[in-house]
């Protein structure tokens, strides 16, 4: 594997890792956009269809600490290249075989695995080629542009499935990973392999024991947590919405959830580039409590007309992604370069763990508390969300840093 297209500079490279991030994306968040007709033509409750949409996150949690442990032995592109052929054959299988509850589980399950083999072994193939500031902000767009990339997914899904069919949803997204394979395996230089250190090697003991890591991985799982339990329920607690508040809606729940995620990525990068001026603790700590403080209020918005609710779902978004970028690049700037596939291995595992769990919690809440026709109900769900934001800023000691870079 010759990396040529994008090997030029540090923007070429930067631009290529992130095109070919987005192009993995189609089926992110299909199953969540196809949330309400799933449910509705299987008949699965809330606690189901969390458990489904938490599977996803499941299959990564599993699949990363390997996937992304082994980029220090084996370089980051093949792994990247082979989990792209697993995302894509996971869409397909769901496209051609899920019947319900189980079998969607299965392969959520799969997809989330692929997706454990881009995410972060793709940002050790953009960070082993960047240096200095350029790697501070190369962090910092390919962190972000999640969430065009999910936007892309949420456009794509539903205008797919509202035409063809969430089967046909499902099939297209599948294209896309073969295609951003290719992109990587043979567009970009190869990863920085360590050298053999067998302590280092799977072993993640060393990233754990380092404070100063360990405060980025936490606020990371925290973001996750919020990030990800808002993203999978959106579209339906917007659904929800309309129903009780039908006049002002300008959108349809669809693409107010696709709009308000385009609004994370720009919000992303600024927030990398004013912790760069102001301090990365800083900044972490006014936008954790600052997202904490919307998503604990968004769930009680339903009686507020359409164009409102839609206003806020894309503050929120922003808010919740201020400080993605920031949490990332501070890992990265104090991993061991010997262990940084472990540490991001431990970085992403914990936070897509959180990811797993959180729409769980938040379909179980929704059901323990009177059902998806309630709204206190909904506005619990999201207090779930957002509570360890108001407080993980002080626990774990970024509202007493002055980092700067």
């Amino acid at each position: 594997m010759r990396g040529r297209a994008a090997s030029g500079s540090a923007a070429g490279r930067i631009a290529w890792m992130c095109a070919a991030h987005v192009i993995t994306m189609p089926g992110f968040a299909a199953y969540s956009t196809l949330l309400p007709r799933l449910q509705h033509e299987w008949g699965i409750n809330n606690s189901q269809a969390g458990f489904v949409s938490g599977a996803f996150f499941a299959g990564y949690m599993t699949a990363v600490p390997l996937l992304a442990g082994i980029t220090d032995r084996i370089d980051a592109r093949r792994v990247y290249f082979c989990s792209c052929l697993v995302l894509a054959a996971a869409l397909a299988g769901f496209a051609l075989l899920a019947q319900g509850f189980l079998s969607a589980a299965l392969f959520q399950a799969a997809a989330g695995a692929g997706i454990a083999g881009t995410y972060m072994p793709g940002l050790r193939v953009l960070t082993d080629n960047t240096e200095g500031a350029a790697q501070s902000r190369a962090v910092s767009f390919y962190t972000a542009i999640f969430g065009l990339g999910t936007s892309v997914s949420i456009i794509i899904s539903g205008w797919v499935g509202d035409v063809w069919g969430w089967r046909a949803a499902f099939g297209v997204a599948a294209i896309g990973p073969v295609i951003a394979g290719a992109m990587v395996a043979f567009g970009m230089p190869p990863s920085r392999l360590a050298e053999a250190r067998a302590e280092f090697l799977l072993d993640f003991r060393p990233v754990l024991r380092a404070r100063e890591v360990r405060a980025y991985i936490l606020g990371y799982t925290v973001h996750c947590w919020e990030l990800f339990g808002s993203r999978s329920w959106l579209v339906a607690f917007c659904f929800f919405a309309q129903v009780t508040q039908p006049g002002g809606w300008i959108w349809s729940p669809v693409a107010i959830a696709a709009i308000a995620n385009l609004f994370g990525p720009p919000a992303s990068v600024v927030g990398n580039e004013l912790a760069l001026r102001y301090g990365r603790g800083r900044l972490i700590s006014v936008v954790m409590v600052a997202s904490g403080v919307l998503t604990c209020l968004l769930g009680f918005t339903n009686a507020l007309p359409g164009y409102a609710i839609a206003g806020l779902a894309m503050l929120h978004m922003a808010l919740v992604m201020g400080d993605s970028s920031a949490l990332t690049a501070g890992m990265v700037m104090h991993s061991a370069p010997e262990a940084r596939g472990a540490t991001m291995a431990v970085h992403s595992t914990l936070g897509f763990g959180a990811g797993f769990l959180a729409p769980l919690a938040f379909g179980a809440i929704l059901d323990a508390a009177g059902g998806n026709a309630n709204p206190t109900a909904w506005g619990a769900a999201f207090v779930c969300l957002g509570a360890g934001a108001l407080v993980a800023p002080f626990l774990l000691g970024f509202a007493r840093r002055d980092e700067r870079r």
